[in-house]
């Protein structure tokens, strides 16, 4: 009996030493865990980042095609085209389809005798709609071009004002009424956002032709 109890004592005593950790070893466990965190935190900011950017240019050329849609359903007369316009909505970036060309978002107008509400999308605090076509200096991307397209002069970009004609056809509508249509070169409305070192970018493309299409800057080409 004393020799088990013994046995007892002694296979207790080194169980509690080797299930412990002692501090050297915790410090080695949290060090290798900074490590590994180092490594993969940035790489999942990165992936939110470029998420919700994406994620806003499809917002944006969903709506851009909303307002293809609706011209050609509704074939408006004044103004005879229906134009996508940015505003700064309760300090919240916002883009919407200007119906009634007034210059602000309404919840409710009447379209052909019908009360409707304007198409509106807005846009995460992070995320921003450019004043132009980036620089390609200072670390802003080269401006977007369309491979094989047949446009004649710059392309359009956000100084410049999308509208659809009732034929669903994109034209420059920044000196209104004029809006000629088909437009001469196609337009790139550019995004960009605040992150963990220098900001991102995307871009949503409409053609000559009215199709939409978003690209995003992976730091050398366009994607």
């Amino acid at each position: 009996m004393k020799s088990m109890k013994n046995d007892c004592k002694q296979g207790c005593q080194q169980w509690g030493h080797t299930g412990g950790f002692s501090l050297v070893e915790l410090m080695l466990v949290v060090f290798i865990m900074s490590i590994i965190a180092a490594f993969t935190v940035p790489n999942i900011l990165l992936t939110v980042s470029n998420m919700k950017l994406r994620g806003a240019g499809n917002d944006l050329a969903g709506l851009m095609q909303q307002a293809r849609i609706l011209a050609a359903k509704n074939n408006p007369v004044n103004p005879s085209v229906y134009p996508v316009r940015f505003a700064v909505q309760n300090g919240a970036q916002i883009a919407y389809v200007d119906m009634n060309d007034d210059g602000v978002w309404n919840p409710s107008i009447s379209i052909n005798g019908v009360g409707v509400s304007e198409p509106i999308v807005g846009f995460s605090p992070s995320v921003t709609p450019a004043t132009g076509a980036p620089s390609g200096a200072g670390g802003q991307p080269t401006p977007y071009v369309l491979v094989g397209d047949s446009s004649i002069g710059t392309p359009f970009n956000n100084s410049n004002t999308l509208a659809f004609t009732s034929r669903g056809l994109p034209c420059d509508f920044t000196n209104p009424p004029a809006c000629s249509s088909p437009a001469p070169s196609y337009f790139v409305y550019y995004l960009t956002d605040t992150r963990i070192g220098r900001p991102g970018w995307a871009a949503v493309v409409v053609t000559k032709g009215g199709r939409t299409r978003v690209v995003m800057w992976d730091g050398t080409k366009w994607n």
